[in-house]
């Protein structure tokens, strides 16, 4: 990408705009400890950024198949919601200044989440953030889940912009992958979990917020050049 060529911004939701991460990780708990079950919060955390069929199969692996898990993903949605319709959902800091910046520069910005569209639509909706974005896109509506980069391809074929003029903010391991594997530019902003070292060193930058990312994208947007980074380097299971 040379200089002045980011044409779009596209979100990640989870962990990125939304601190729901910590949200659906204490009701996980709760339902897992309701049913008996360990509270693996290391085996959860590993299913972050990754669809519902995904997470399910590396669960099962991890805890083994005697484990419960329909029913306790099914508690754990009704106390993340319970929790949710109590206190609310808190936004990331610097994420309203973000996208009133995205807006005055003009650049489109759509939603690329592991969640699906319809409940990606409800909790955007109640956290006042639907009508920002041009695209959402739901992990129900591609066939394979990050790190495919199937559903980062498809938010940008709805915003119209070339993948290789996107940017992608991304907070979780599968997301850097699939940011690279659509020819992306990805931003890290670690959440509960900072991605392994080889997985950051993909990023474009790391950096701890989304102020700090606003600042980044201002160059990008705004006439900054974009240096090359190492998305080309992608692990053999993604090539």
């Amino acid at each position: 990408m040379r200089e002045g060529e980011a044409r779009a911004v596209i979100f990640d939701m989870d962990g990125l705009m939304l601190d729901t991460e910590r949200i659906a990780l204490r009701a996980w708990q709760r339902a897992a400890a309701l049913h008996g079950c360990a509270q693996r919060e290391d085996v959860y955390l590993s299913t972050v950024g990754l669809n519902a069929a995904d997470s399910e199969a590396l669960l099962t692996g991890a805890l083994g198949p005697s484990v419960p898990l329909q029913e306790i993903s099914a508690l754990q949605e009704r106390l993340f919601t319970e929790e949710v319709a109590r206190h609310g959902i808190p936004p990331k800091p610097g994420l309203f200044e973000m996208l009133a910046a995205l807006e005055a520069w003009g650049v489109p910005a759509a939603v690329a989440t592991s969640t699906a569209r319809a409940r990606a639509v409800e909790i955007l909706t109640r956290a006042n953030l639907a009508t920002r974005f041009r695209a959402v896109v739901g992990g129900d509506q591609v066939a394979r889940g990050k790190p495919a980069p199937d559903i980062l391809l498809r938010a940008a074929e709805q915003l119209g912009v070339a993948p290789g003029r996107c940017i992608v903010l991304e907070d979780s391991a599968p997301g850097i992958l699939a940011a690279c594997a659509a020819g992306m530019t990805p931003i890290l902003i670690p959440d509960l979990l900072l991605p392994p070292a080889e997985i950051s060193a993909l990023a474009y930058r790391v950096v701890p917020s989304l102020h700090e990312a606003r600042a980044v994208l201002a160059a990008l947007c705004g006439g900054g050049r974009l240096r090359k980074g190492n998305c080309g380097r992608l692990p053999d299971c993604l090539v």
